[in-house]
């Protein structure tokens, strides 16, 4: 016997080959949790659109249905079965399931998304499948099953989803080392997609959300990686001291709202006075401005810093054959469709192949009774031989499927072969069933699956066709109430200096060099908010742009500190400025539209001793005359001249310029201002936002040079003059006439005195120099209204009133009637009751005024309609005097004409 005897040395060699490296080890189990995580719980499969957990409720709710609401603990601890996790995440699963109203029928408080308010503890609330999650969902002839964890069950691998429900509901999940967000889409327009697909058309489909709200999906790319989406929700202006928010952006509740909402005040990027939150059956958050903000600019201000709009980047991921990919929404919506198209091939095989095996047996059925094929086997003496002697006579009367039929064979067909399985059922026929034997009843059968037969073959042989009416099926089934909430629309990008509330206030130490907001003993600048920019120009020649703050230290000799636009291209500077190398003086006229933060560029041509004699900053690129006064003791011949900075072109900020004069200046004053040399620009409004544009959006306005202004009419008869910002937003649905206003502009109005009972026309010009301030041009008498008015220089109308039963017809010049008197006049009496209609007369020799932008400018209101309903027949309807009364504050249907005026 030999032993053998390890060394110290092998031992050591064989603990070495065992050696498990920890880099290795965390390599593979790093990449075992990622997949796991991957494809077990964070990321949905393309099948169904569902993520393990889900899938896993439903199979379960599945199991325990029977048309009542089960109790969700109960929901819960079945799911349990099939789920190797908590309860609290199964609860939380189906909690979010239910909250969608597409799966699952609920009952009891199930929380609200709008409010983040939780659902009520799972013992008290119930749960159930709705009908269309049955008819679309399951289907265990078409399921693939594999084993659950712990091998007890059986659980679906996906669900035969007959929908594209993945983009329906949406799926948002985080998993390791990538992530999904997959927005919800309208149950109605994924149906007509799903058609348009199967036909052949190509689809765009865009999110709908429960929350409503607006949406823009400029920048949507498909809801690929990439793209983004924004998302608003609804303001309305209540009055001039109130707006209300109706909607919510997706994702936000009302909680963070307000909460965001009172962060900005806080910051001073928005003035409240108070939020409250009336939301109940319908969101509605109220917001109480502070005295003297406007709604509109309140309304952006809202937009730019608050989560009344939010963006979202959408990233479409989802499970392909046990790897994830990155799709476009119209591609997960085409393998949804192709997937429920062959489903529905699976199920109309399944049937074909039920009702063949049924007129299978039927027609065995028929042979074995109505040929008494029973009485052959009474001679039998064993199992054997009974089920061969039925085999035996069975063969008298049918042809198998693949047997060659002789001329004049009158047996049946079958469309598969007699098996002993067949033959055994036979035998279990019971005799009561023989006797009460209905051989016509039996044939009715045999034909009824033989049309079945058909038309399911003819299902299959259309199955495009048939996919169509399933879908359109399930949309007459189902698509009532689930209309779009949320709005396409496309937002206008909102810069947050222009909005953000002037929360700050800037001073300057000159001398010192510092600016800021903190410098509160020093020279107080200007109102501005802590986003904007500061230009700072010094004595030096030198200039930079700074973030305002509450004290930085810019340089000494400050000679202008002011708020600096990007992009501006219209404010202008011009100065003057000595060479500190040679004594030259130069002159030059820029703009700074571009600049880069903190650093210091010059004005001059950047020489020691340069500095800056004359400058003056120009919001429209206006040019003035200055007087230049040399020394005394120069040589030059003429010691004073004027020069019009409007004979120099407006350059970079880094030209050197002209030069003035290369003798020794004494002083240099300003003589005469004077224009833009920009020539006035023309100015649109939106007729959606009610915003001014330059961008040739809308309705052309005129053009406007500086100290222009916008007369605005409203239809509760009131007017406002406004400057001509691009800032501004007006009312548009209110609106009447918008418009420049000039020295020479008349407004001419009918309205309705309420206190008299009379109709009165008035003629004014504009007295008010208060700009932004609302005045009352009609009687504010309780009934008071306006009729017509128009800014036309000799409107004539045609209008319409009752006395009794009697109706009138005239026509007025209202230049004639009535002479232009004060803004305050009630004017001159027209009749004692009031008109039912009035209709403006077009004067075809009637020119526009030149300065208001050819033929774009809206120069004059239109007719109002005081009727309240018109007869399609064309015959006025008999109404009484006091019907059709358009009082203050009510609507009135305006049009826009092809002249781009507003009626």
């Amino acid at each position: 016997m030999s032993e053998h005897l390890e060394t110290g040395d092998d031992q050591d060699h064989n603990e070495e080959d065992n050696v498990i490296t920890l880099t290795g080890m965390y390599e593979n189990y790093f990449l075992d949790y990622a997949s796991y995580v991957i494809l077990e719980r964070a990321v949905p499969a393309i099948e169904d659109g569902l993520k393990p957990v889900q899938r896993r409720i439903l199979h379960a709710m599945r199991e325990m249905e029977d048309g009542r609401y089960n109790k969700v603990a109960n929901i819960i601890g079945q799911t349990m079965q099939y789920h190797p996790h908590g309860d609290a995440a199964i609860g939380d699963a189906l909690v979010n399931l239910g909250q969608k109203n597409l799966l699952i029928d609920t009952q009891g408080n199930w929380g609200d998304t709008r409010t983040g308010d939780g659902a009520a503890a799972s013992r008290y609330i119930e749960a159930r499948l709705t009908k269309f999650a049955l008819e679309v969902a399951f289907n265990p002839q078409t399921t693939d099953w594999q084993i659950s964890y712990d091998g007890r069950k059986r659980e679906p691998v996906t669900l035969p989803m007959k929908f594209p429900l993945l983009l329906a509901q949406g799926v948002e999940g985080i998993a390791v080392g990538l992530s999904t967000k997959i927005m919800p889409h309208n149950f109605i327009e994924l149906i007509q997609a799903s058609i348009k697909i199967l036909q052949g058309k190509k689809v765009k489909i865009y999110p709908d959300f429960e929350t409503g709200g607006l949406v823009d999906v400029s920048d949507y790319q498909g809801g690929k990686r990439g793209g983004k989406i924004k998302v608003r929700a609804k303001i309305e202006i209540l009055d001039k001291k109130s707006l209300v928010i109706k909607d919510l952006p997706y994702g936000v509740t009302t909680g963070n709202l307000i909460d965001s909402i009172i962060k900005a005040n806080e910051k001073g990027q928005i003035k409240i006075k108070k939020v409250v939150d009336n939301t109940a059956a319908e969101v509605e958050i109220f917001v109480e401005l502070a005295p003297g903000m406007s709604p509109e600019v309140t309304m952006d201000a809202l937009y730019a810093f608050t989560n009344c709009e939010v963006s979202i980047s959408p990233n479409a991921c989802v499970i392909i054959e046990d790897k994830p990919h990155f799709l476009t929404v119209e591609e997960i919506l085409h393998i949804c469709t192709a997937n429920t198209k062959e489903l529905l091939r699976k199920e109309l095989e399944i049937k074909m192949a039920e009702l063949q095996e049924k007129w299978h047996f039927a027609s065995l059925e028929k042979i074995f009774i109505e040929n008494r094929v029973y009485h052959e086997i009474e001679e039998c003496e064993t199992w054997e031989a009974v089920l061969e002697t039925i085999d035996r006579e069975l063969k008298k009367y049918i042809i198998g499927p693949f047997e060659t039929a002789k001329p004049g064979d009158t047996r049946l067909r079958m469309m598969r072969d007699v098996t002993t399985d067949d033959i055994i059922r036979l035998t279990e026929i019971k005799i009561k069933r023989i006797s009460k034997y209905n051989a016509f009843k039996a044939d009715e059968l045999i034909a009824q699956i033989e049309e079945d037969l058909k038309q399911v073959q003819y299902d299959l042989d259309n199955l495009t066709d048939f996919s169509i009416a399933y879908f359109q099926n399930l949309l007459d089934k189902y698509g009532k109430g689930r209309e779009r909430k949320t709005e396409i629309s496309e937002f206008d990008t909102i810069q947050a200096v222009q909005v953000v509330a002037a929360n700050a206030k800037l001073y300057v130490n000159r001398k010192e060099g510092f600016i800021g907001t903190g410098l509160k003993k020093d020279e107080f600048v200007m109102d501005c908010s802590d986003i904007d920019d500061i230009i700072v120009i010094r004595k030096d020649g030198i200039f930079q742009v700074v973030r305002v703050s509450d004290k930085v230290f810019v340089g000494k000799d400050i000679i202008h500190v002011a708020v600096w636009k990007k992009g501006d291209e219209r404010t202008t500077y011009n100065m003057v400025y000595i060479d500190g190398k040679s004594g030259t003086t130069y002159v030059k006229r820029f703009n700074v539209t571009a600049i880069t933060r903190e650093k210091e560029y010059p004005l001059t041509k950047g020489t020691p001793l340069s500095k800056v004699l004359y400058l003056t900053v120009n919001p429209n690129a206006e040019a003035e005359i200055i007087g230049v006064f040399l020394s005394p003791t120069c040589r030059a011949k003429i010691k004073e001249f004027d020069y019009d900075f409007g004979e120099l072109a407006i350059k970079g900020r880094s030209s050197q310029g002209n030069i003035l004069t290369k003798y020794p200046v004494r002083k240099i004053v300003q003589k005469e201002l004077g224009e833009s040399t920009l020539g006035a620009w023309k100015i649109w409004m939106d007729e959606a936002s009610g915003r001014l544009n330059t961008e040739q959006r809308g309705i052309l306005l005129g053009s406007f040079n500086t100290g222009d202004n916008i007369l605005v009419l409203y239809k509760d008869g009131t007017y406002e003059v406004t400057d001509a910002e691009l800032t501004n937003r007006y009312d548009v649905k209110n609106l009447v006439h918008i418009g420049k206003l000039t020295k020479d502009t008349v407004i001419s109005a009918i309205h309705y005195e309420g206190s008299k009972g009379w109709t009165m026309v008035k003629r004014f010009h504009i007295e008010t120099s208060t700009l932004d301030q609302k005045f009352n041009f009609i009687s504010d008498e309780k009934g008071s209204s306006l009729l017509f008015v128009s800014t036309d220089m000799n409107p004539v109308v045609a209008y319409e009133y009752k006395k009794g039963k009697e109706k009138h017809e005239e026509t007025l010049d209202l230049a004639e009637f009535i002479d232009v008197k004060g803004w305050k006049a009630l004017g001159n009496k027209l009749t004692d009751v009031k008109l039912t209609k009035v209709t403006q007369i077009e004067d075809e020799d009637d020119t526009p005024d030149p300065d208001e932008g050819d033929d774009n400018g809206p120069d004059d209101s239109g007719p109002m309609d005081l009727t309240p309903e018109s007869d399609p027949t064309g015959d006025e309807k008999e109404t009484p005097a006091d019907e059709g009364e358009v009082k203050t504050g009510d609507t009135i249907e305006f049009e826009i004409d092809g002249q781009g005026k507003l009626f």
